[in-house]
């Protein structure tokens, strides 16, 4: 179910995207949240930091681990503009975020139904619930945009 205040978090994430946009990086952007509080955010990094696992939802997790001291963040929400690949998807399980909430579908690579859905395996041991499709529209055209100008 989506709410007002998970489109007010998605616009976060979206300003997310657009720094991440005007740093030269694909723009996706990521909002960590407990109790209708952020706990973390962050954008797209790989290129800056040469670190191929510095995805949006990536580092908002590591932030947010750090600043709780624990790299479980039970209780979470986790928003982000675009449908998580599967490394993020697996950060998340592991973290035991609670629910990701993603704008843009991602066909080609997306691990939450989009090219395989790691959430669905219920071998694994903790179960997040995945809402896709928040904001697609504004979250696919910061990409569309995006990609447009590079070519």
């Amino acid at each position: 179910m989506q709410t007002e205040l998970d489109q007010q978090f998605m616009a976060q994430a979206l300003a997310q995207a657009s720094l991440a946009a005007a740093a030269g990086e694909v723009p996706v952007g990521a909002v960590l949240v407990r109790d209708g509080q952020v706990i973390a955010s962050a954008y797209n990094q790989p290129i800056t930091l040469c670190d191929p696992s510095a995805h949006a939802e990536m580092l908002a997790l590591r932030a947010a681990g750090v600043t709780e001291k624990n790299y479980r963040l039970p209780g979470t929400t986790l928003y982000v503009t675009l449908e998580p690949c599967a490394m993020c998807a697996g950060a998340m399980l592991h973290a035991r975020v609670d629910r990701v909430v993603y704008g843009a579908p991602d066909p080609k690579t997306g691990a939450a139904g989009g090219a395989l859905d790691l959430f669905s395996v219920k071998q694994i041991n903790h179960q997040t619930q995945v809402i896709g499709g928040l904001m697609s529209e504004e979250c696919g055209q910061i990409l569309k945009d995006f990609f447009k100008e590079r070519r």
